[in-house]
């Protein structure tokens, strides 16, 4: 009974994966055209984020797709984590270099009234795949799934910072709320990433 309730876990896993990676690469494809569309930094960089979150994503449906094999599943486990920590790290040097790059151009971009929906559909969504993965995540004692839901949750406070720094620009004109909220996040998600990528978890 017990395989068979992992099994189930590891199948409504990967499926949300399949969800993950489908709403990212739509998220993608739109904040980057939007973004380039209204010169918007904020915006191109959320979308490189979007497709960070994909090859996240893609490896834990890797890691899910082993759960069934002992043998490789503990494997499967490290290097899964080394994988989502390294996206941890791309993300990071992303948001920083977007946000550095947008304080010291001055740049203000165009309000993008696509940017502000995208954004705040992604507030809503990934809100409500972090509270599933993790439940997936306990279930299969993955600490690898884990980093993956928390990695999405930071996508989640992205959207945030995202939607307030866009909704700053278009209704008061202060360009650089955005850029300034992004460099608060680096730390955090620097943090996340060596912990991964060093095989720590939150449990360890």
């Amino acid at each position: 009974m017990a395989q068979e309730l992992r099994t189930a876990a590891a199948r409504h896993g990967r499926r949300l994966q399949y969800v993950t990676i489908a709403w990212n690469s739509l998220e993608c494809l739109v904040a980057l055209i939007a973004g380039f569309l209204a010169g918007s930094v904020a915006l191109v960089g959320f979308g490189f984020d979007s497709a960070i979150e994909v090859a996240s994503s893609l490896a834990a449906l890797w890691r899910l797709r082993r759960d069934a094999d002992e043998g490789r599943r503990e494997a499967a486990e490290r290097q899964t984590l080394r994988i989502i920590g390294g996206c941890f790290l791309l993300l990071a040097a992303y948001v920083a270099y977007g946000a550095i790059r947008a304080l010291l151009e001055r740049r203000v971009p165009e309000p993008s009234t696509i940017g502000i929906v995208i954004a705040a559909l992604s507030l809503i969504v990934m809100p409500l795949l972090v509270h599933f993965k993790r439940r997936i995540a306990s279930r299969l004692g993955s600490g690898a799934l884990e980093a993956e839901a928390r990695q999405t949750r930071i996508c989640a406070y992205l959207s945030a910072i995202l939607l307030a720094g866009l909704g700053l620009n278009a209704w008061l004109g202060w360009w650089w709320a955005d850029p300034a909220a992004g460099l608060l996040m680096v730390p955090l998600i620097a943090w996340e990433g060596s912990e991964a990528v060093r095989g720590r978890t939150c449990c360890d």
